[in-house]
């Protein structure tokens, strides 16, 4: 098993050779691998020696950059007129900044990135594995290109982020770990939802620029903060109530209290400057860190008390 792992990994790598490296890797957007990585992680708790089996590192290194090349990938690919006129990306944190001849290249690179992987998971997991790995294919091609391209069909491109639910089950089957209870699935949900919210309301100029319906260009920034705030305190509602998890609950009434003073006293209708961004990134890149390791440690995510 330990050949077959490092094979998948020396296969991938290869095939990187033809990539643009450093291009590539930004267009995955590192800044944002935080919510697959969570997802991934949230199945397994240190009950379990999972650090020392190498397919644990496998399917961590596929949802780092394999998957949210696939997600962010397609994403630019048809997002070329709001990329260009949005001052936050061209970076690690947020994305690339990409010309059309570039990311033209971009849906092949991320098949040839793609199949080591699809064909390595199948053949240690079963049909199955197969079967989820192309419906994750499949809801970021509907998501993206017409005639669905859910993206531009709000509120749809927010009720579609429960694809990244899918990590988890991905988790669950290469890894052979129990099946994470609905409460949690429920939790994940409404978490790639404010993840996905907390974006838009970053990008509401530029799509506009381009003429990118989303949510928040439809319903302004405001209101769209307000739809974030009863999302979050949803979540917290859950953590503390469902699950006893008064730490992670924690985390989202901090975010909820900073939400409030956004709306009322901070920025109210203010868009946020490219540097006040950039210091929101690193600082929810640090906070899903510490909530990933509290979530390992407690296992609470596991344990529902309801």
């Amino acid at each position: 098993m330990l050949s077959s792992s490092l094979l998948c990994v020396s296969f991938a790598l290869q095939n990187l050779e033809h990539i643009n490296f450093l291009k590539d890797i930004k267009i995955s957007r590192p800044g944002l691998w935080f919510p697959t990585v969570w997802i991934y992680l949230v199945p397994f708790s240190l009950d379990t020696v999972f650090w020392k089996e190498p397919i644990f590192w496998i399917g961590l290194f596929f949802v780092m950059f394999p998957l949210n090349y696939l997600v962010y990938g397609l994403n630019d690919y048809n997002d070329i007129a709001s990329d260009k006129v949005n001052d936050r990306k061209g970076n690690f944190l947020f994305g690339a900044k990409a010309s059309q001849q570039h990311l033209a290249t971009v849906p092949k690179k991320i098949a040839i990135v793609l199949l080591p992987f699809f064909i390595y998971f199948t053949f240690r997991s079963g049909i199955y594995m197969l079967l989820l790995l192309v419906f994750m294919v499949a809801i970021n091609i509907i998501y993206n290109f017409k005639p669905f391209r859910i993206k531009e069909r709000p509120p749809f491109e927010i009720c579609i982020q429960i694809g990244y639910v899918f990590t988890a089950f991905f988790s669950v089957l290469l890894n052979d770990l129990t099946m994470i209870p609905w409460q949690t699935i429920l939790y994940l949900t409404l978490f790639a939802f404010q993840a996905h919210i907390a974006g838009e309301i970053m990008d509401i100029e530029p799509d506009r620029l381009a003429g990118k319906k989303t949510t928040a260009t439809l319903i302004g920034r405001k209101n769209t903060k307000y739809f974030m705030l009863v999302l979050l305190l949803l979540e917290t509602y859950i953590l503390a109530m469902w699950f006893q998890d008064y730490v992670l609950a924690g985390f989202l009434g901090i975010f909820s209290i900073w939400l409030l003073l956004d709306v009322f006293i901070f920025f109210k209708e203010k868009p946020y400057s490219v540097a006040q961004m950039k210091l929101f990134g690193i600082a929810m890149n640090l906070s899903a860190l510490a909530s990933m390791l509290w979530a390992l440690y407690s296992g609470k995510l596991l344990h529902p008390v309801f």
